[in-house]
């Protein structure tokens, strides 16, 4: 049975704080001289001024405890001219308010934005690997595989094959997205084996490659700690220092999937981030899948993997109001300083898995699910797009060409990409 994944999606922070379109300050700047224009807005402020208890002379206005600057949570003016103190009040009043709307710093301003795929280089057949892998009793003459939603237009081929890897890097590139995240599961694994030939197809069409740290090996949390210090250190030093490895801040980056990190309790993590900072010079930043807050304070970056479980069996119109209303609460969770990401499909399918029903299918509509979430996504402004997936065939979200779809979704990212990266930048 092939190693795949469920799709989860944790709920985001209820404390959203959207980017505005425009800067803060010239946004403040023309709502406080409409306040000056405007006698409706100007009593509405004398009212607050009114209402506002007043002892020797001084005003103070309190800001809610969650919007505060620590250290200052309250701000005190002399009174002396009723006018002036109008002025001040509606302004900090303003900043308080739209204290939600700041802008996010994200690393400085170091992180390039970039559209990723999840990549899997688990597949292999009898002509490249010797035996059969992922692909279950295949027939490419009926165009068939047992377990898999739709048929590869390259058909049934082998990961290790360094022709097929070089054609998906290209076709990848081609389509606009900047890099893989390649779904790895553990130190010569098969997919490990695979890893230089990746990087070396990426490098060559200017892709960037992260791994997709899968699952950790141990029977007991000492164990576990070890080898997630070991795996991810391994990573880095095998493969982190390559020109084709997705870097941020001159960080390498490095995806942790949920089954890995529920693998650890967040004390474990934050033990193996300390000892992987110790070991490896430079340092890593670690991209969690998860928007749970312990995991966003402890990483360096917040995911998630699949979105089915929120889009299955709604049309392109809901699906488009789903995300509308979520990505940007997704990106807000990400907090300050860390990276921001948000996640879209072409669509999801694994009924032809062993999976017990009803399952969670999200249609493709014939693109228009990969065009309202890419829309949505835009408009989000995250730092990272992930596309689930390139090639992951068993849950039928490829983006990758198949014989059903062609490349006709695939093909239509070449403008979205061009968009967000056009926007970012």
């Amino acid at each position: 049975m092939p190693n795949t994944r469920s799709s989860r999606v944790e709920r985001v922070f209820e404390r959203a704080r959207p980017r505005p379109v425009l800067p803060a300050a010239t946004v403040l700047g023309h709502i406080v001289f409409a306040i000056f224009a405007n006698p409706g807005l100007a009593a509405f402020f004398d009212e607050k001024f009114e209402s506002a208890p007043l002892q020797r002379g001084v005003c103070e206005l309190s800001v809610p405890e969650r919007q505060t600057i620590p250290g200052l949570p309250r701000t005190r003016f002399l009174l002396k001219d009723r006018t002036i103190c109008r002025y001040v009040l509606a302004t900090l009043f303003l900043v308080a308010m739209s204290s939600t709307a700041l802008p996010r710093i994200v690393c400085a301003a170091s992180v390039a934005p970039e559209i990723l795929a999840f990549y899997y280089g688990w597949y292999g057949n009898p002509q490249i690997s010797g035996e059969w892998r992922h692909w279950k009793n295949a027939d490419p003459v009926t165009k068939r595989v047992e377990n898999v939603t739709d048929f590869p237009a390259y058909g049934t081929y082998d990961s290790h094959d360094p022709a097929i890897v070089d054609r998906q890097a290209e076709a990848a590139r081609g389509a606009g997205i900047t890099g893989f995240i390649a779904s790895w599961w553990g130190r010569n694994s098969f997919e490990d084996g695979g890893m230089p030939l990746l990087l070396a197809a990426a490098g060559k069409h200017k892709l960037s490659v992260s791994a997709y740290y899968e699952k950790i090996a141990g029977d007991d949390a000492a164990s576990r700690i070890r080898n997630a210090v070991g795996d991810i250190g391994y990573l880095l030093t095998q493969y982190g220092t390559d020109k084709a490895w997705l870097r941020a801040g001159d960080k390498p980056v490095l995806f942790v999937y949920h089954r890995a990190l529920d693998e650890l309790s967040l004390a474990d993590w934050r033990e193996v981030i300390v000892q992987v900072g110790r070991d490896i010079p430079g340092g890593v930043v670690l991209v969690a899948d998860s928007l749970d807050r312990g995991f966003v304070s402890t990483f360096d970056g917040a995911s998630t993997y699949n979105i089915t479980g929120q889009t299955q069996h709604k049309s392109p119109p809901e699906i488009r109001a789903w995300a509308h209303a979520t990505y940007p609460k997704i990106v807000a969770a990400a907090e300050s300083g860390k990276i921001a990401t948000v996640t879209i499909i072409p669509g999801y399918d694994d009924r032809n898995l062993w999976r017990l029903p009803p399952r969670p299918v999200t249609d493709r509509w014939g693109g228009e699910t990969y065009r309202a979430l890419w829309q949505e996504a835009i408009a989000a402004t995250p730092d990272y797009i992930l596309i689930t997936s390139w090639n992951e065939w068993h849950e039928g979200s490829e983006l990758e060409a198949s014989v059903e779809y062609g490349s006709r979704i695939l093909d239509s990212t070449v403008a979205f990409s061009r968009e967000f990266l056009a926007r970012q930048r």
